[in-house]
Order: structure tokens, then sequence, then C-alpha cells
């Protein structure tokens, strides 16, 4: 760590190749690690969490040293499409991805209603298509059940 007039920093090196997320609500971090299976990774992952942001306040930074074909652009746009996804190569940003909210999630979320299919009926994914892009309203493709916007601890 540095001392800087009084406040600390820290530093943590860059990549020579990978990808790093970027504008993570503060706290978040850890979910996004889980629901992009970031563990399974046999590479190396940085979190940053509560970074000083000019635009956020605070936010969490993952930096992950594997290629972005490894990443579910999908997956990061439902959990939060205004995280910035920065393409690293010979420690160079070649590219910024912007996220959008996907039509459709496969087995991210589940399904609460009781009498949906799905609950009977294990083989199936759970699907969910997004039905309202204007309040990100997620609709249950079997029961229409309406996903509750919250993200289960997994």
């Amino acid at each position: 760590m540095a001392e800087t007039t009084g406040k600390r920093t820290l530093s943590i090196g860059g990549l020579d190749e990978g990808f790093v997320l970027d504008h993570i609500q503060a706290g978040h971090a850890m979910t996004i690690y889980r629901y992009l299976h970031l563990g399974d990774l046999d590479c190396t992952v940085a979190i940053i969490k509560n970074a000083e942001s000019r635009k956020m306040g605070r936010k969490d930074i993952i930096k992950v040293a594997c290629p972005i074909d490894y990443l579910d652009l999908d997956v990061l746009g439902f959990i939060d499409h205004n995280i910035t996804v920065n393409v690293i190569k010979d420690g160079k940003i070649i590219e910024k991805k912007k996220l959008k909210l996907p039509k459709k999630v496969t087995n991210v979320i589940r399904c609460k209603n009781p009498r949906c299919i799905t609950s009977t009926e294990n083989h199936l994914d759970q699907v969910f298509v997004l039905t309202d892009p204007e309040k990100e309203i997620y609709r249950c493709m079997y029961c229409d059940e309406k996903w509750d916007g919250k993200l289960a601890r997994q």
C-alpha cells in the first residue's frame, strides 16, 4: 500500500491479457463472481471492493486473467447492464464492451410459482424472457410468472 496525503491507496497490478469488469455497484462483486462461476476458472481473479469512484462514489472491480470468451455477457448484462467490460491484450485496453439486457436468460434464476411445470419437471431449463425492457421485467417462459427482481445467494 502506498501512503498519499493521509489517504491509503491500494495498488493492484495490471493485466497482460484478460478482462476487467468495472463500475460494478459497490458490494456486488461477489454476486457477480458466483453467477459467472469465476471460481471454476483456472486463472487469476482479483476482486476490488469499495474502490473510490468519481462517477459512482464507491464501486467494485473484478480483474480476470483469461480470455473474454470465458465470460457470459448475457448473464452479466442480466445482473447489471451498466457494468463496463474492458478487454485487455498486451497490457492495453483494446475494446470496451457495452452490455445490454438479454432477451432471454436460461438457468440463471428460478421460477417461484409452485404450479409452474419447472417445479415438477426438474430436467426443464429455467427460462425467463424480457417482457418489458423499460421496467426490466422478466417472466417465466412456461407460466408467465414475473421475476421478483432478487438474485438468489448461490
